[in-house]
């Protein structure tokens, strides 16, 4: 029997956290031990916020639905079909998700292993499809566009910077925004970035990556300097808050910021921003070092990806005409 225990983050919202190993088969609740506090910290500790705050939203979805944990597979394959229309498939996925660890975390057999679910969860997949909306991504040439049409204001100084560092670096949002002074170091080739922990690496093993000096105008190596130059910033947080009276504020920016920023910056420049996100400098970093001949091994060195395979959800559309079959044949 698998034992867990629904534990809670700083809003009170529960959230599921393995105890020990096991299965179970029947629906009855297996009520599990007391566990002491020291325990219960660090079990609290064994998911990230993000990851907290998705079960317990997700919990409550399911809940509002007039449906509870434990529950049998009948129940769940009904939620499922109620959603299939209103939600992503990915979404979709993610409850499904929620509520079986839900399950497990209450000592309670898993309702989602049953083939009536799964038969379910394969029907939406085929109806809706599991393509996925990509951001597009702001490759090299384009982003040099949305460059050009920035000025030497404050909140532009910045937002060079980010944006170059963030595409030089194929940053996801968080990590971009959650640099601080003391994880640059310069080198004479350029910097090196401590990327001290990210989505992938939730345990703080960390890695490195390099960012040479440019050979155009537009390094990111200079343009992160003339930022922190500019602010005055020796410590603490790269990226921060800028009032609208060109104020800057000691706090560091959201990862919501990021994407915010590449919408503002790519509307100017004449881009459809709805089809941007912050993910778009990471996925254009990704395309346009293929474009550009570095081999997969050199762009997953500074993705961070650890295979071929994942970093190709990241290579879009701008690779499709590179040495293309029918351009050499017709």
């Amino acid at each position: 029997m698998q034992k867990q225990i629904i534990v809670q983050n700083e809003s009170g919202a529960s959230c599921a956290i393995n105890c020990n190993s096991g299965t179970s088969s029947d629906w009855q609740h297996q009520p599990a031990g007391p566990l002491s506090e020291p325990i219960r910290r660090l079990l609290t500790h064994s998911l990230s916020a993000n990851s907290k705050r998705a079960y317990a939203a997700d919990l409550a979805h399911f809940r509002a639905s007039g449906r509870d944990i434990p529950c049998s597979p009948e129940v769940v394959a009904a939620y499922l079909a109620e959603i299939a229309d209103a939600f992503g498939v990915a979404t979709i996925q993610r409850r499904l998700a929620a509520i079986a660890k839900a399950h497990r975390a209450s000592g309670h057999g898993d309702p989602c292993r049953a083939e009536i679910v799964k038969a379910t969860m394969r029907g939406i997949r085929r109806i809706r499809g599991v393509a996925q909306r990509e951001a597009q991504a702001l490759q090299r040439d384009d982003l040099f566009m949305v460059l050009e049409k920035m000025g030497d204001r404050t909140i532009d100084v910045r937002d060079r910077a980010l944006l170059l560092l963030g595409f030089a670096a194929a940053f996801r949002r968080s990590e971009l925004v959650g640099l601080d002074c003391g994880d640059v170091e310069h080198v004479r080739q350029g910097i090196v970035l401590h990327l001290r922990r990210s989505k992938t690496d939730q345990d703080g093993q960390g890695r490195k990556i390099a960012i040479p000096h440019g050979r155009t105008r537009w390094c990111p190596v200079r343009h992160l300097t003339d930022w922190l130059a500019h602010a005055g910033i020796e410590q603490g947080p790269i990226f921060r808050s800028i009032d609208r009276h060109g104020h800057i504020a000691p706090d560091r920016l959201s990862g919501e910021a990021v994407s915010t920023i590449t919408k503002k910056r790519v509307a100017a420049a004449g881009f459809d921003p709805a089809t941007f996100s912050g993910h778009s400098l990471r996925a254009g970093f990704a395309t346009s070092a293929v474009i550009a001949g570095a081999s997969t091994f050199k762009v997953r060195a500074q993705t961070g990806h650890k295979s071929d395979a994942m970093l190709g959800r990241y290579v879009r559309d701008g690779s499709l005409f590179t040495d293309n079959a029918a351009g050499a044949v017709l």
